[in-house]
């Protein structure tokens, strides 16, 4: 299995590389999958502004700049989402890059990291439903980091509590990972 650990800033001075780098750590020590994080900045992605959704066309995907970060995100059977709380919601650069994809999400599964002045709950709950529209299995442990307790601006300095809510949300994520496998193989061959 393969699971992206997607940042949710592009921000400069961001910290949300540092969280995607510290779930990393604790995932592969956990093991059960390959983790990768998918940054969404390296992919420079325009402003969504297409005549047409990708739940209804692939011929987004034919756009150079489009096409990498839609390949990578196909490729990956689960996420972890590392989502930082913008004026109550998720930031415009994680919601951008999302409107590019539909089908590469499509029956997998998700768990999502978040963090802010109230823990970035109010992004949790807005990504959980974006994820719903495409079909993403979520799990319920969501991490939710406060950047009054589990920052040492600039460093992210979790708490205990924090590091037991992801490692729980990762054993979560796989067995719901690997069992979304299954729900793609069997909607690939009942369409055969």
């Amino acid at each position: 299995m393969k699971i992206g650990i997607v940042t949710g800033s592009i921000r400069e001075n961001r910290v949300n590389l540092d969280v995607a780098e510290w779930v990393k750590k604790l995932a592969i020590e956990i093991g059960g999958a390959e983790y990768e994080i998918v940054d969404i900045k390296r992919y420079d992605l325009p402003l969504f502004a297409e005549p047409t959704s990708p739940a209804y066309t692939q011929d987004l995907v034919e756009k150079e700049k489009q096409r990498p970060w839609s390949e990578k995100m196909n490729e990956k059977d689960g996420y972890i989402f590392i989502a930082p709380e913008y004026n109550h919601g998720i930031p415009s650069a994680l919601k951008n890059a999302l409107d590019f994809l539909y089908p590469e999400l499509n029956d997998k599964a998700a768990g999502i990291v978040s963090y802010g002045s109230t823990g970035g709950v109010r992004s949790a709950e807005h990504l959980r439903g974006v994820l719903s529209e495409f079909q993403v299995a979520h799990v319920r442990t969501h991490p939710a980091l406060s950047i009054f307790y589990d920052f040492d601006y600039p460093n992210l300095n979790p708490t205990d509590a924090q590091t037991e809510a992801v490692k729980t949300m990762i054993n979560q994520l796989l067995p719901w990972t690997e069992a979304m496998q299954g729900v793609r193989q069997k909607k690939t061959a009942d369409h055969q």
